[in-house]
């Protein structure tokens, strides 16, 4: 109760800018959660599918292979699908290539969604910690040169440590929206490899010996 009587206290007496700094926290932590749910559903999701298409492929099972690829909506899936469709009209190593890469940079955009935001709304809380610390600034060395000579040093000391709430702030909301935009760019990375190693491992796996 004491930490919540403090936080309160010290939001409060930030002044204005401490409510726009918390907007830009509701809504950077919002997008963080979506897409670390998002990110780790794909995940798992490629993971399994890549585990069930891999023995098919090695035993050129093509069959097979296309019927579980068609069932599920995962990005490995459907760039497998657009290799096996290409496969009907052309052999060409070139041209499978070709469908996949162009499957992989349609799952890409959907994959990499709004996750820059997180470093923008980082920067936008540091920004605004600031702006207000400076207005705050800007207000208390305005009273202080009407106040009472004897008042003015703790007058003084006391708005300046006010208005430094506000970068305290920014900087709180700021710090960890950058940590998790690392950590998801991390697990965003990873994803868009796997896709890359697929492709290449599919293209490779069906020249190796001619179709069952």
């Amino acid at each position: 109760m004491d930490f919540y009587t403090t936080f309160v206290a010290f939001f409060q007496e930030g002044g204005p800018f401490m409510y726009p700094i918390a907007v830009v926290m509701g809504i950077g932590f919002a997008i963080a959660l979506e897409r670390f749910i998002f990110l780790a559903h794909e995940t798992r999701h490629n993971r399994k599918d890549y585990e069930q298409m891999l023995p098919l492929l090695k035993a050129r099972k093509v069959k097979e292979l296309a019927e579980i690829a068609r069932r599920s909506s995962s990005p490995i899936a459907r760039i497998v699908v657009d290799g096996l469709n290409r496969m009907r009209s052309s052999r060409r190593r070139q041209d499978i290539e070709y469908a996949m890469e162009e499957g992989l940079l349609e799952a890409l955009p959907k994959i990499e969604r709004r996750t820059p935001y997180l470093a923008t709304f980082a920067n936008i809380a540091t920004l605004l910690g600031l702006l207000g610390t400076i207005i705050g600034l800007i207000a208390a060395f305005t009273a202080v040169a009407n106040a009472d000579p004897a008042e003015k040093a703790s007058l003084l000391s006391q708005s300046i440590s006010i208005a430094m709430n506000t970068t305290a702030f920014g900087l709180m909301v700021a710090i960890p929206l950058l940590l998790v935009h690392s950590l998801l760019l991390s697990k965003t990375s990873s994803i868009v490899e796997s896709l890359e190693i697929t492709v290449v491992k599919f293209l490779n796996l069906l020249e190796e010996r001619p179709e069952r």
